[in-house]
């Protein structure tokens, strides 16, 4: 590794430690923010069993972003953040 490289990750190392430490302010945050897959399912009066059925998973798996033990990636990510939006989309997808 060349030592301008090396001198780089160095420094970038140490500059999050100090950010990690509240030394300085980091220049960007990105939040990322989860849609509420229970407050969804509960606003559109639908069963975890329904509302998997509609958004095409398992049932287990609609427990398990409620209770936080996963995380909605993907598609999936993408459909939940539709419906958190659009609650009449729920109706289209269901004819599907």
């Amino acid at each position: 590794m060349k030592a301008e490289l090396f001198n780089e990750l160095l420094a970038s190392a140490k500059e999050a430690v100090a950010i990690k430490n509240g030394e300085i302010n980091a220049a960007r945050i990105t939040t990322v923010v989860l849609p509420d897959v229970k407050a969804i399912r509960t606003t559109a009066h639908l069963k975890q069993d329904e509302f998997a059925q509609v958004v095409g998973v398992s049932p287990s798996l609609v427990q398990a972003w409620e209770q936080h033990k996963r995380t909605p990636t993907g598609s999936s990510l993408k459909l939940l953040r539709v419906i958190e939006k659009h609650p009449d989309m729920l109706n289209v997808f269901r004819t599907a």
